[in-house]
C-alpha cells in the first residue's frame, strides 16, 4: 500500500490542514457567518414586506379616522374606513382624475417623479417638489351630501419632513381637525404636535376670512384678523411652529388645494 501522507495537497486540503485559530481559517469563519446572517436578514425582510405594508396601509386608515373624528378604539378599521371615498386629485386644476387608481396612488413616490411632479421655486414649507396628483378623501352624511373633505399636508419643520392630514368640513374652510403621522421633532418641544391639547386648538378655527384671503396662522399672538384664524404657537418651539405655519398656508392656498377648495365652495365636487 502506497504511502499518500507526502503527496501534495489542494488549495481545500491545504486550508483544512490549518490550524483553527489560524487568521485564514478565522477570516474564512466570520466572512461566512456574515453572509449567512445578511441572507436571514434578508429573507425576513422579503416575508414581512407585506405585513409592513399592511400595518402602513393600516396607521394611515387609522390617522384618517382620527382626523375625521370617525375613529372608536377597537372597532375594525377596514370596516370603518370603507365610509370614505378615495379621490386622485389634480391640483391645478381642483379636479378628480381618472388617470390613476385612488386606492393604490403613491402620493410620495409621485412626488418624487419628474413626470408627475414639479420643482418648486418658491418653497415655504420645504419640500422641494410638488406631486401634481395627490389623493384625498371625501366623508359623505347619509343623505349622500359631503360631510368632511381630508387633505394629506406635508411640511418641513426643525429636524424633519411632517407630513399629516387636514380635516375640512363641507364648505372647504372650517377646519375640523389636523393632525400629523410621520414627524422627528425635538421630544418635549416640536414634538407637541402630536399632543392633543395642541390639536384641538385646530377645531373651528378657519381658513379664509369673508373676502376669501386665507388667514390661517400659527404664532404666538392672533393676527389682525382675529381668534377665528388663530392657533397658537407651541411653546418653546419657534421653527416647528413656524413649519406648521407654512405648510398649512402653502398647502391651503393656490399652491396647493386652493383650486379644489374653490370648487367645492361652488358645489362642483
Amino acid at each position: 500500500m502506497s504511502d499518500t501522507s507526502n503527496k501534495p495537497k489542494g488549495p481545500i486540503g491545504r486550508f483544512l490542514a490549518l490550524p483553527t485559530d489560524s487568521v485564514p481559517k478565522t477570516i474564512f469563519i466570520a466572512v461566512s457567518l456574515c453572509l449567512f446572517a445578511s441572507m436571514v436578514v434578508s429573507a425576513a425582510a422579503v416575508s414581512l414586506r407585506p405585513l409592513q405594508e399592511q400595518n402602513k396601509l393600516r396607521d394611515k386608515q387609522v390617522n384618517i379616522l382620527q382626523v375625521a373624528g370617525q375613529y372608536t378604539a377597537g372597532e375594525d378599521v377596514t370596516e370603518a374606513f370603507e365610509k370614505f371615498e378615495p379621490h386622485v386629485l389634480e391640483l391645478a386644476t381642483g379636479e378628480f382624475s381618472d388617470q390613476f387608481d385612488a386606492v393604490s396612488f403613491d402620493d410620495r413616490a409621485a412626488a418624487d417623479d419628474p413626470e408627475l411632479s414639479r420643482a418648486l421655486t418658491e418653497d415655504p414649507a420645504g419640500i422641494a417638489r410638488q406631486s401634481n396628483y395627490v389623493t384625498v378623501y371625501l366623508l359623505r352624511a347619509e343623505n349622500g351630501d359631503i360631510d368632511k373633505v381630508v387633505l394629506p399636508l406635508h411640511g418641513y419643520g426643525l429636524w424633519s419632513t411632517m407630513y399629516g392630514f387636514i380635516a375640512l368640513e363641507a364648505n372647504g374652510n372650517d377646519i375640523f381637525g389636523l393632525q400629523f403621522y410621520s414627524q422627528g421633532e425635538t421630544p418635549g418641544l416640536g414634538a407637541e404636535v402630536d399632543n392633543p391639547r395642541w390639536k384641538a386648538l385646530w377645531r373651528g378655527k378657519k381658513l379664509r376670512d369673508d373676502d376669501g384671503v386665507l388667514q390661517i396662522t400659527v404664532a404666538k399672538a392672533p393676527p389682525a384678523a382675529g381668534t377665528d384664524y388663530y392657533v397658537d404657537a407651541l411653546a418653546g418651539a419657534t421653527l416647528t411652529s413656524n413649519g406648521v405655519h407654512n405648510l398649512v398656508r402653502f398647502w391651503m392656498d393656490e399652491t396647493g388645494y386652493g383650486p379644489f377648495l374653490a370648487n367645492l365652495k361652488a358645489g362642483e365636487i
